[in-house]
């Protein structure tokens, strides 16, 4: 584990995308392409922001994504597929690109992809950390004995709140209660994982996932703890609860 704190998001997110710049470069010139998973939301706007940025053969990277709502269309401002395509898909040049169409039979829509993923190993992960623990939408107590890639998962409370603060949503009501998720065992598969946490929202849980005493699905960030190859950039704010003798 190696941990970075920045003085705000957006030197976060320059220091992320520096990462995982340096991450795809070398996948490209060892295999001649990379392979890509993105999260999304608030936590990541300057983070794709800089990326774009990056000297990057995108023709050479292939794109997949964590997670999606069950409900919503994708043209809802939500909507995970619009927020990629958006804000980072439809700005460059990726080799292909997996969305997770949330609108078909969930059962096809997860063989598909886990037939797309058994072709070759994920180099980089981006996996952000909710306000509850969670990595993509594994809420607590997460799965962490699955091997299933992707699987269909209920929301819990803070979960659905979180996407309300954030302003994805106009009421609780409005959210809905399910989605389909990469699983803790597909990031945790992933070669290396850049986790990009910004905000005071997210202190808390930043504190749980590297103080917690042991590795527990009700923190399911603390998982990432395991990974050999896992790079966390906090700025002051998620950073704030911890004792920073101890990380930096």
């Amino acid at each position: 584990m190696t941990i970075t704190i920045s003085k705000h998001a957006r030197e976060l997110g320059e220091q992320a995308a520096g990462k995982a710049s340096e991450i795809l470069l070398s996948a490209i010139r060892s295999c001649g392409k990379a392979r890509l998973m993105l999260a999304t939301g608030q936590s990541h706007f300057e983070f794709y922001e800089a990326l774009l940025a990056m000297d990057i053969p995108w023709d050479k990277v292939e794109i997949f994504h964590l997670d999606e709502y069950i409900g919503i269309p994708a043209s809802h401002k939500a909507s995970f597929r619009n927020y990629l395509v958006t804000r980072f898909t439809s700005k460059i040049n990726p080799s292909a690109v997996h969305l997770i169409d949330a609108d078909q039979d969930p059962s096809l829509v997860i063989a598909s992809l886990t037939e797309k993923l058994s072709e070759a190993p994920i180099d980089l992960g981006i996996v952000g950390i909710g306000d509850n623990g969670h990595i993509a939408f594994n809420d607590p107590p997460a799965d962490f004995d699955t091997k299933e890639l992707y699987q269909v998962v209920e929301l819990d409370e803070r979960c659905r709140t979180q996407q309300v603060n954030e302003g994805w949503f106009p009421s609780f009501e409005d959210v809905p209660k399910t989605a389909i998720t990469a699983t803790v065992a597909l990031i945790m598969s992933c070669k290396a994982i850049v986790s990009v946490v910004p905000h005071k929202a997210k202190a808390a849980a930043v504190k749980e996932t590297l103080e917690a005493a042991e590795i527990t699905n009700l923190m399911p960030a603390t998982m990432l703890r395991k990974h050999e190859q896992w790079f966390l950039y906090l700025d002051e704010e998620s950073a704030s609860l911890l004792n920073r003798d101890i990380y930096v």
